[in-house]
């Protein structure tokens, strides 16, 4: 792959990760609730999830799903259900907050299953992918430079959400996320229950 074409790919997959969305509101939700390490852990496994789609994409089955609207259809509603469930837990979560000494608070475990989950269950994810990520791809590509379109999707996104992670978990910037914890809580559940809705309103758009 010439080096000029995987700047215009690694441009394209940092936009995508940088956009704010639900992947934002799930690393800085457990950040808040559990520091650095789970915070770290949902960015991983969010970009394994993202791995997936690049994959599928490279393989050239994301086309397909979006040829069956069917599978596209039900993928979109489960993933519409999936971040309002996130934001109901997150509406719930109230003053209590997570990082609250009495309260739950996240875990490496929690973090990486609602990491991958978020990146599996974002219909905008598969239009990203298929609708920009294919372009890199042709019929006569080799298997390396497939690997290297999946591997700089999966890195990109996840260094910026693990350095989102780091820099929310700064000993200056973490104290204030506790205080303001429950604020953040329904802030965040606000925004995952509009995504909700917006999936299924209506295709989205990449902008």
């Amino acid at each position: 792959m010439p080096f000029s074409l995987w700047l215009s790919l690694a441009a394209i997959c940092a936009m995508g990760a940088m956009s704010p969305g639900p992947s934002l509101a799930l690393v800085l939700k457990h950040t808040l609730g559990g520091g650095r390490l789970p915070g770290i852990t949902a960015a991983l496994f969010h970009a394994a999830g993202v791995g997936f789609y690049a994959l599928l994409t490279v393989w050239g089955l994301g086309a397909l799903v979006t040829r069956s609207p069917d599978v596209f259809q039900l993928i979109t509603w489960a993933g519409a259900a999936y971040l309002a469930w996130l934001g109901i837990k997150a509406l719930r979560a109230g003053r209590a907050g997570v990082m609250s000494q009495q309260g739950v608070v996240t875990t490496r475990r929690q973090a990486a299953k609602e990491g991958m989950l978020v990146a599996l269950g974002n219909p905008k994810l598969i239009i990203f992918f298929v609708a920009l990520l294919s372009q890199f791809v042709t019929p006569d590509m080799s298997s390396m430079a497939k690997m290297i379109v999946v591997l700089t999707a999966m890195l990109i996104d996840g260094g910026w959400y693990v350095l989102v992670a780091v820099g929310l978990s700064h000993s200056r910037v973490l104290p204030w996320l506790q205080r303001h914890a429950h604020w953040i809580n329904r802030l965040t559940g606000v925004l995952l229950i509009a995504l909700a809705l917006r999936v299924v309103m209506g295709p989205i758009t990449i902008g």
